[in-house]
């Protein structure tokens, strides 16, 4: 079964405000000119910011934060953030791989940026939700 899509905008605001909050001010995340100067192909979002903004579409799809038990991914590709007012998306989808009797339900998460995916092996489980 599939969940429904959740879709997230990243703006360079967005990456400003978390840096002040995480205290990771790595010029990557905010200058065009040190991103491109170490191979990148421009400012990019900060690896936990995309994978906390999974985590918020996890948690909807559970029905609270507290019902997610556990939550993991990995970083395929960088998540590139424009300099412009509409920046990008992320777009998150997940497929209920399993749901036991002791009443978890394990998800098999993607991200997705233009396309293609930014997150790999994104694996959560939670409490099933009950109806």
């Amino acid at each position: 079964m599939e969940l429904p899509n959740q879709t997230f905008r990243v703006t360079r605001a967005d990456l400003v405000r978390y840096a002040g909050a995480s205290g990771d001010f790595n010029p990557i995340h905010w200058s065009d000119r040190t991103a491109t100067k170490v191979g990148l192909p421009g400012v990019i979002a900060h690896g936990m910011f995309t994978m906390a903004l999974v985590g918020r579409a996890v948690a909807a799809w559970a029905g609270a934060p507290d019902a997610v038990i556990d939550f993991g991914v990995r970083f395929t590709r960088p998540v590139v953030v424009p300099d412009t007012d509409e920046g990008t998306e992320i777009v998150v989808t997940a497929v209920v791989k399993e749901t036991t009797e002791a009443g978890l339900t394990r998800l098999d998460v993607t991200a997705t940026c233009h396309g293609e995916k930014v997150l790999s092996q994104a694996r959560a489980t939670v409490r099933t939700p009950r109806d």
